[in-house]
């Protein structure tokens, strides 16, 4: 389970930065760095941030299976790191990269391409 007393060689420094939520994860945005397009949400705990840190490559921890996984080892859609950034509360992160291939598990180059919602007119 991951956790802020999981063992992990992240910096001291930056993990002092971090909210995490219960289960010991911060929530991540990942945006497309040429465009900012929003390409998906994961999940990180420490030693995930600091594989991602250390690799240029996006590692995320999965929820639903345990584990470790990064970006792209199994479909070849990676993600190179361009910036990783802190938001004030400390419990989200934004990862820019460069995409190779789609970001989606679907085939779709964003997670978010199922269309948008009606919004009401503001009244």
């Amino acid at each position: 389970m991951p956790g802020a007393a999981r063992p992990s060689n992240l910096d001291p420094a930056v993990a002092d930065r971090l909210t995490r939520d219960a289960a010991g994860l911060v929530a991540v945005v990942v945006q497309q760095h040429t465009t900012l397009e929003v390409l998906m949400v994961g999940w990180m705990d420490d030693e995930a941030l600091h594989r991602t840190l250390t690799s240029g490559r996006t590692t995320f921890w999965s929820r639903s299976r345990q584990e470790y996984w990064r970006k792209g080892d199994t479909s070849g859609h990676v993600q190179h790191v361009r910036d990783v950034r802190l938001d004030c509360d400390g419990d989200a992160l934004l990862v820019t990269v460069d995409q190779v291939g789609p970001a989606c598990h679907t085939g779709s180059r964003s997670c978010f391409d199922d269309g948008s919602l009606t919004v009401a007119p503001a009244r």
